[in-house]
């Protein structure tokens, strides 16, 4: 693969038929099997409308997840980390709410989690698939905890269940496995040093490249320390902050062994970028950093917009890095 390679962060908007389903199931009128074959449904599409649509690197769009930590304790649905349940509603942002999980033993990898789904969706297409996971630190962070006297201690046991999912992964041949952390700056000044352990700790011995997803925060309390992380590719929500990430590059370089993942559409907005907005914002990113070592992408998971939003983000993103590339003869 060239360079500016066009990918997604992961999660996509449901259509109607699985939100209604989903929530059916979770009232008991819908069974697990009659669920299951709706989001695997739902997932085709999107592998087919992201093929449509020329992703280089596919999502499988996490239809059957309804939270990214929630989903690996047990929400309805989902699947459970040994050691984990779920615990009552809190406030996510906005409007949106979650089941927050609860650490009630000592934490145990169950078993493969995620690799059915991504076999289904691998074996749609030609193209690869990214294998999608919630790292140790956020899983930790976002979790109520009556289990471990510390925090490190619970972290490093939950980095080992990570380890063992994305070994899974790799087995099965995920060439791409992304680790999204987008609580990692929480608490920059006490935990940042372990959440880089426990990253560690994930992808140790494990033939996949490794990509982060480091979501909406200060991020600027954690560069360049955060290049101390072993991934091949760093993803940043470049389009939600006007690029001001530029300004952390430009006076500390990106790590040359490194792959920056560039945010170039907002998720959190119903309205649609241009593409000549787009393309100027990947051509500032090459100022200071070469195309084979760039990767475009939205700024996070798209699931809070409409099927049809999404849809015509990603067409935008697309177009644009066709545009740069032709207009910089990269092709």
């Amino acid at each position: 693969m060239g360079g500016l390679l066009t990918t997604a962060v992961g999660s996509y908007p449901k259509p109607d038929y699985l939100a209604k389903a989903r929530s059916q199931f979770s009232q008991g009128k819908l069974d697990r099997d009659d669920l299951a074959k709706l989001e695997r449904r739902a997932t085709e599409y999107w592998i087919r409308a992201q093929e449509r649509l020329g992703l280089d690197v596919l999502v499988h769009g996490e239809m059957e997840r309804g939270d990214m930590v929630a989903y690996f304790a047990g929400e309805p649905g989902g699947t459970t980390i040994g050691g984990m349940k779920i615990g009552g509603l809190v406030r996510s942002y906005g409007n949106r709410y979650y089941h927050k999980p609860v650490i009630v033993d000592k934490l145990r990898w169950p078993g493969p989690m995620t690799v059915d789904m991504w076999r289904f969706a691998q074996g749609l297409t030609d193209r690869p698939v990214k294998g999608m996971l919630t790292g140790p630190y956020t899983m930790v962070e976002w979790s109520f905890d009556e289990h471990y006297p510390s925090r490190r201690e619970a972290v490093l046991d939950m980095a080992q269940v990570i380890h063992r999912e994305a070994e899974e992964l790799a087995r099965a041949g995920a060439r791409y496995i992304q680790i999204d952390e987008p609580a990692i700056h929480t608490r920059p000044q006490e935990d940042f040093d372990l959440a880089v352990e426990a990253f560690g700790v994930v992808v140790e011995g494990i033939a996949a490249e490794f990509h982060t997803h480091i979501c909406y925060g200060e991020v600027e309390l954690i560069y360049p320390d955060m290049l101390r992380l072993p991934v091949k590719q760093i993803h940043l929500a470049f389009k939600n902050t006007g690029f001001e990430y530029l300004k952390l590059i430009e006076e500390h370089p990106f790590d040359s062994r490194k792959d920056l993942g560039v945010g170039v559409v907002d998720v959190h907005e119903h309205e649609l970028e241009p593409v000549d907005e787009v393309v100027a914002g990947i051509k500032a990113t090459l100022k200071l950093m070469p195309p084979e070592r760039l990767w475009i992408e939205p700024d996070c998971g798209l699931k809070t917009r409409t099927v049809e939003e999404a849809e015509a983000k990603l067409r935008v993103m697309v177009d644009a890095v066709r545009q740069v590339k032709h207009e910089l003869e990269l092709e």
